[in-house]
């Protein structure tokens, strides 16, 4: 059968309501593996340290964590489509909670830095899994022509779960104060016990359709428009990456005299506020439509325009913070101001890729073309985190913020090689009802 054939095939209202209530499913995991991975980072950061550890031994916790991010997503992308997504989906959860319980053993012995970067990596295999499982579930229950509602639905989902790990860092400061190490860790451990066991309860059938014929090097897409993308997204991760994984936090504890709370709640609030912009991005760019009298919007879905130019939009304001730190200007109001702006522009431009590789990507190959885009997320983390403490060490945070330069502006000019909408498309949005 043709991908028209499929996509004018009728589904039964059965059908359509099992894979809502999966997907339903498969994102209330989401939420709780994200929360609890956010809980973790924090409880990680604070507790060691607490035993001393200096801001740079911390940062090489979470070293494993993102190499491993990379691996996960190309081998689970390849695995989730051999075997379903409900697989991956349940492989992640029961990972998550065998960190969990590795991190809690009595022996403060094991707590060595070797033996917490692999139970670090074992967590963001977890979060890889569950979360690949959840943005390729969104095709499932799209229809292949509505792109706008695609692009409304991951936007909420990809910006509930920054808002998530947001508050999943308060929460692993708050249980590290109220219940200390040990115990929030079996806290953590039980809620997402809980959610697999719901989750395994309530789900009906399957989530998707196995492809026991599936090949690994097909992970290594043959769709332009995806290898165009994954490489932006390299580079715009990285951008971020570079400054917040070390160089901002040691430079607002050690620079500007900021106490642990204060770094913690402003890291906090600023990942919580990228994710309710994300959630919000369909609305901020629909702004630009035209609306006519019967509350009917005009106008094209994001393109690669769309995320060239808000790549390039993004590199002035790094810059601007160098500058202003170069000349003198109040650190913190040039800080807390740029970052915040900077934020917003991230998140709209994350929002678009979010969208634009689910848009590109075929339903029934979406888990290989999900799992090869997040593969090139990681590993823009994971270049942004080895830079970001190798680059403050020489050139300070100032340094760091020209580096977000450059690498942004690459992933403008990567943009630019992105397919372009010839023709304005008609997107029914009820003006003032957020969706279509």
């Amino acid at each position: 059968m043709s991908t028209a054939q499929k996509a004018a095939s009728p589904v039964s209202p059965s059908t359509s309501n099992s894979n809502l209530r999966n997907y339903t499913l498969v994102t209330a995991a989401y939420w709780s593996d994200t929360l609890t991975d956010g809980a973790i980072r924090m409880l990680v950061l604070l507790y060691f340290n607490q035993l001393g550890y200096s801001a740079f031994q911390v940062a090489s916790l979470f070293l494993f964590y993102e190499v491993f991010g990379v691996v996960t997503n190309l081998f689970g992308g390849y695995i989730a489509a051999r075997l379903g997504l409900k697989s991956t989906l349940f492989a992640g959860l029961c990972m998550q909670v065998i960190a969990l319980l590795l991190l809690a053993l009595p022996d403060s012995a094991w707590l060595s830095v070797p033996y917490v970067m692999v139970a670090q990596a074992i967590s963001g295999i977890a979060k890889d899994l569950t979360k690949m499982s959840s943005k390729s579930a969104i095709k499932l229950v799209v229809a292949d022509n509505a792109q706008s509602t695609l692009f409304k639905w991951v936007a909420i989902l990809t910006g509930s779960k920054n808002a998530l790990k947001g508050v999943g860092f308060f929460l692993g400061g708050l249980l590290l104060y109220l219940i200390g190490f040990r115990v929030a860790l079996f806290v953590l451990a039980g809620l997402v016990l809980t959610t697999l066991v719901m989750t395994a309860s309530l789900m009906r059938g399957g989530l998707g359709t196995a492809n026991k014929k599936a090949k690994f090097r097909q992970m290594f897409s043959q769709n332009r428009a995806v290898n165009i993308l994954a490489a932006a997204r390299v580079f715009l991760f990285a951008s971020r990456d570079v400054w917040f994984v070390v160089g901002l936090p040691v430079f607002l504890y050690t620079v500007l005299g900021w106490n642990f709370w204060q770094v913690g709640g402003f890291l906090a609030v600023w990942v919580i506020g990228y994710g309710i912009v994300q959630a919000f991005a369909p609305e901020l760019i629909k702004s630009r439509m035209h609306v006519d009298a019967e509350g009917v919007a005009h106008g094209s879905l994001p393109d690669g325009r769309t995320a060239m130019w808000l790549a390039f939009v993004l590199a002035a304001f790094p810059a601007g913070i160098a500058i202003a730190l170069g000349q003198g200007i109040n650190p913190t109001l040039a800080i807390v101001a740029g970052l915040l702006a900077f934020g917003v522009i991230f998140a709209l431009n994350s929002a678009v890729h979010s969208y634009l590789i689910l848009a590109y990507t075929d339903s029934d190959k979406a888990a290989m073309g999900v799992g090869f885009y997040y593969m090139a997320n990681a590993l823009g983390r994971l270049t942004g985190t080895v830079l970001s403490g190798a680059v403050y060490q020489v050139w300070g945070l100032v340094g760091c913020l020209w580096f977000a330069v450059v690498f942004v502006l690459g992933a403008g000019l990567i943009s630019i090689l992105l397919p372009r909408q010839e023709q304005t498309a008609r997107v029914p949005v009820k003006f003032g009802e957020g969706g279509d």
